[in-house]
């Protein structure tokens, strides 16, 4: 058995952070979990698991941050509309390509990719144009990029949609707004992918590559602290935000490798 004490305060701190900066919380629970469940589960599918939980969990955060980002009126929702169908799509498919990666391979591209986003979120790279003047082929094929290699690595997608929609001049706290409700679709569709994969490798976990244990007890603290986080959000100054978003991807990118 798991034990349930460290799930609950990771539940409660993956939720601030998801409603703080609209990244779903993988970010901490994939890496979290590679520890917690390593005695439950072998290495050769303790990333699957670990990211398939993640994305499982995020369904239910998801829900609880983007309330709460909605009640500020922050959400742009026809930017959510156009990266959906696409997200949906891509999420499912990196869902399925992971029975084929191995635990290092998924773990270094975790890291790697962490830390190439929060450079860019440090230095603040931006366009010269705006989101709206961009062709509908960019937005579908983004938004399946963006769901791929969420799936991937087991988080919501606001690690690449919030850099993507601030690259383009959304200002950030709209941006994160956003991003926490483009993480739902992207949880649904890979979590179901990891379920899917992990009954065909016929593994240990309750639902597939989901450790049901470790899903209850981390939603029950991430959905009460989520809307904390996302308050939180709204009444911080959006550069320092900013900043801090890409000293977080970075630590985290340290700790996985």
């Amino acid at each position: 058995m798991v034990e349930i004490v460290p799930l609950l305060l990771l539940g409660a701190f993956s939720g601030f952070i998801a409603g703080l900066l609209g990244v779903g919380g993988g970010l901490i629970m994939v890496p979290t979990l590679l520890y917690l469940l390593a005695g439950d589960i072998e290495q050769s599918v303790l990333m699957h698991s670990a990211i398939g939980t993640a994305l499982a969990v995020i369904v239910f955060t998801s829900l609880s941050s983007v309330w709460a980002h909605y009640r500020h009126g922050a959400i742009y929702w026809r930017y959510f509309i156009k990266l959906t169908p696409s997200i949906l799509l891509g999420a499912f498919s990196g869902a399925i390509i992971t029975q084929y990666l191995s635990f290092d391979f998924l773990r270094i591209f975790f890291a790697i990719f962490e830390l190439t986003v929060a450079l860019i979120m440090w230095f603040g790279i931006g366009a010269t144009g705006h989101v709206d003047n961009l062709s509908r082929w960019i937005w579908r094929i983004t938004g399946y990029m963006i769901g791929l290699i969420s799936a991937i690595v087991g988080i919501g997608g606001g690690t690449m949609s919030a850099p993507f929609l601030s690259y383009n001049k959304v200002e950030i706290k709209n941006a994160i707004a956003t991003s926490a409700a483009i993480g739902l679709p992207i949880a649904i569709a890979g979590s179901i992918g990891f379920i899917v994969v992990g009954w065909r490798l016929n593994t240990t976990s309750s639902l597939g590559f989901v450790h049901t244990e470790a899903l209850l007890s981390i939603v029950v603290m991430s959905v009460l602290f989520a809307p904390l986080g996302a308050k939180v959000a709204h009444s911080v100054d959006g550069k320092k935000l900013k900043k801090f978003f890409a000293l977080f991807l970075a630590a985290l990118s340290v700790w996985v490798i």
